[in-house]
């Protein structure tokens, strides 16, 4: 065994240790550091070294070059894009999760399977979703939404009479994909399951919203020849509306179409009595993506995936090798998922839900969304901002009261970013900024500091 390998065997013990205070400084700094550290020079890359020097020096190096150049992302005051943190016991499930080092996709070494399945039952209780629904974990939303587009994409050859996993894409034809207001990641998803991007089609939303017009959706399964897909939005990514999922699923009575809601971040509506209301519906789905690195506050990378058809889910993903378990009725998960290895992700998803319940995800969720509130009223009142859409669960949506131009808003980013980190986005022709919460750590303190931060910003560059 090479010596330094060797050494760090025998001293595992005093080197967890001193991981577990690397962490731990890291953790209890986040209110303190920089959200976003201001630019400087990269370090000169150096070379990989011949002989290492172990775990000791390793941490060591990487204390000095490059723990203080990462964002606190972590922490309260990081609202860009939808992140959330690690809560105490997600973190521990993690920490486990590579101690253990499970590849859990098969039934020959059966433990992380069933874990997953256990936790994947806890998520569907708490989205309210049905036993007709099963689920898998999967790596984020990008990844959740393209499984369950690739598993629409062989309904869709069930109906032809035919079947993409087997033949390819082409066998279908040209295919429609009706959305409101999709996210990024759905066109991605059809470039890479070879529909195209110009499969999606965009149908008009109700005015001054973001979510779909149902009428309109009606006529446009009406001019599509033969199936279709329709990718419903829980939550948009710039003011977080929400389809009437109902309304959606409703006209499957005249239209042939398998139906994926895109409810990443907004299926936590679910938790809070006061927004349930938004995500009612959302069981009628045919696959449903939720990404769990978001407001579940659980370590990246982390989503899951439910449908209802695990067959076809199985019939596109199915590995045949003679080291794998059967397919059988209920295939091991190695069958379900693009990754035939597969990290045991539900491990700090599971200790997470049991050590907080469902009471304390959804005291996170209602405190987010009172922080967004509180943040809207703040902007809303200062003159030098101007809200785009109403504050509806957790996301404000906001731009300068004048002259929005990007290099301003950059310019706003750039001098707030030590105290607070939004990101740009453009909102109706508008030029944008989006701050998210969906971290288990903000409070109204934090949302003080960051208005705060904001005006001040907007002063300098006013």
């Amino acid at each position: 065994m090479d010596r330094s390998l060797a050494d760090d065997l025998a001293r595992l013990p005093e080197l967890l240790d001193a991981t577990r205070r690397a962490a731990t400084e890291a953790l209890t700094t986040l209110d303190a550091r920089p959200v976003v550290p201001a630019p400087g020079s990269p370090p000169p890359p150096e070379p990989l070294p011949e002989h290492g020097d172990g775990t000791e020096q390793a941490l060591a190096e990487f204390r000095t070059r490059w723990a203080h150049r990462l964002s606190a992302s972590a922490g309260p005051r990081y609202l860009g894009f939808v992140t959330g943190g690690a809560t105490p016991a997600a973190l521990a499930g993690d920490w486990l999760t590579a101690a253990h080092d499970q590849n859990s996709n098969s039934s020959f070494d059966g433990a992380g399977q069933l874990l997953e399945r256990e936790t994947v039952g806890w998520l569907r209780e708490l989205f309210g979703l049905s036993d007709a629904h099963s689920g898998t974990f999967v790596s984020g939303a990008t990844m959740s939404n393209t499984t369950g587009l690739a598993i629409a994409r062989e309904w869709l050859g069930e109906r032809l009479g035919a079947s993409p996993a087997e033949d390819g894409a082409a066998v279908l034809g040209p295919v429609r994909v009706l959305s409101g207001a999709p996210h990024s990641s759905i066109a991605k998803a059809l470039s890479f399951l070879g529909l195209g991007r110009s499969a999606l089609v965009r149908v008009p939303t109700l005015p001054g919203r973001e979510a779909v017009d149902p009428a309109a959706l009606a006529r446009a399964l009406a001019d599509t020849p033969g199936p279709a897909v329709v990718v419903a939005n829980a939550g948009t990514v710039n003011t977080v509306d929400f389809d009437d999922l109902r309304a959606v699923a409703a006209l499957k009575d005249h239209h042939d179409f398998w139906l994926h809601t895109d409810a990443a971040f907004g299926a936590f509506a679910a938790l809070s009595p006061e927004h349930a209301h938004l995500a009612d519906g959302l069981d009628a789905a045919d696959s449903v993506c939720v990404d769990l690195h978001k407001w579940l506050n659980v370590p990246y990378d982390s989503a899951v995936q439910f449908t209802r058809r695990p067959d076809l889910q199985a019939r596109v993903l199915q590995n045949a090798a003679a080291y794998l378990g059967p397919l059988g009725d209920h295939p091991d998960l190695v069958h379900l998922t693009p990754e035939n290895s597969h990290r045991l992700r539900a491990l700090a998803a599971w200790f997470t839900l049991r050590a907080y319940g469902r009471r304390g995800h959804r005291e996170i969720v209602e405190r987010d969304i009172a922080c967004a509130r509180s943040l809207g009223e703040r902007l809303d009142a200062d003159p030098a901002f101007r809200l785009l859409a109403p504050v509806r669960l957790n996301v404000v949506c906001f731009t300068l009261a004048s002259d929005p131009t990007p290099e301003r808003l950059t310019a706003l980013r750039e001098a707030a970013a030590a105290e607070v980190f939004v990101t740009p986005t453009v909102h109706e022709g508008t030029p944008a900024l989006r701050a998210a919460f969906s971290n288990w750590r903000t409070t109204q303190a934090d949302v003080r500091r960051a208005a705060e931060a904001l005006s001040t910003a907007a002063k300098e560059i006013a």
